[in-house]
């Protein structure tokens, strides 16, 4: 039987791969990469190709979710190797593909990397056990416009908690939900403000872990008149208080009151 591995991208290009990582992933009969979870800069997996002496195969999600690739390849080969932007284990799927492995008697191993889940709030200077449930804000379809995200950070604020909203993404059409836009679709489906307030404040992070990472705070009404460049986005949807030194952190990040539309390269 073979062994999988699970190896972390990490949140920019092949730079961020460890050492250990490029030595499993050198030592593996075939390596596969998936980027619907999230996207690597362009040219990123050719590189790391080149780095470890072997192609990249890339699997879009029906084909990763199906999981026949790679138990096909783990019946054949005695090291298969997974890469993921981010850290491997912070999407259910791949959990849900190493208990698939595990099932069929193959063994598994985990490489980690840095990942949205915690880099966000480390971007920000947030405090991370002051988070509730992180919720995804889907891009709408006619048949799904879920309103289960808003109920999920009225419930974080209910408890004087933050919330990090992930962006939903299906890069093999190009589509990428900006966090403008996400403003926009929250105020729609909260169009009388139960949820979110004009003068609640959040924050948008951009691009985290590359090199024109930015930040932006300010209220939600303010923060919708903005462009925050190409993605990838998250938001926060801040606490109702801060702690002295959040706030402080915070404080570089805010966005002026005055101007009616900017735009952030």
């Amino acid at each position: 039987m073979g062994e999988l591995a699970f190896v972390g991208l990490g949140l920019d290009d092949e730079r961020g791969v460890s050492e250990a990582a490029r030595s499993i992933l050198s030592s593996s009969d075939v390596v596969f990469a998936e980027e619907y979870t999230s996207v690597a800069p362009p040219g990123t997996l050719e590189r790391l190709g080149k780095l470890i002496g072997k192609p990249i195969v890339r699997l879009d999600r029906p084909l990763l979710e199906s999981e026949g690739p790679i138990l096909a390849a783990l019946s054949n080969h005695p090291r298969v190797a997974l890469v993921v932007v981010g850290d491997p284990f912070a999407a259910t799927t791949h959990v849900a593909l190493r208990l698939a492995a595990e099932k069929a008697g193959h063994r598994w191993s985990y490489c980690p990397n840095a990942s949205i889940l915690t880099a966000a709030a480390g971007f920000l200077g947030l405090m991370h056990y002051r988070f509730g449930r992180t919720v995804s804000l889907p891009i709408p379809t006619e048949s799904f416009q879920p309103t289960s995200p808003l109920e999920w950070i009225a419930a974080n604020r209910a408890r004087d908690l933050h919330t990090l909203v992930l962006l939903d993404l299906r890069p093999e059409e190009g589509l990428f939900l900006t966090a403008t836009r996400a403003l926009s679709l929250l105020r729609e489906r909260d169009p009388m403000g139960g949820f979110l307030h004009d003068s609640d404040r959040l924050a948008v992070v951009a691009r985290v872990g590359r090199s024109d990472a930015n930040a932006w705070v300010g209220s939600f009404a303010r923060l919708r008149s903005l462009d925050f460049g190409p993605p990838m986005h998250a938001l926060v949807v801040l606490a109702p208080t801060l702690h002295f030194e959040e706030e402080a952190a915070l404080r570089r990040y805010e966005v002026p009151a005055e101007g009616s539309r900017e735009h952030f390269p």
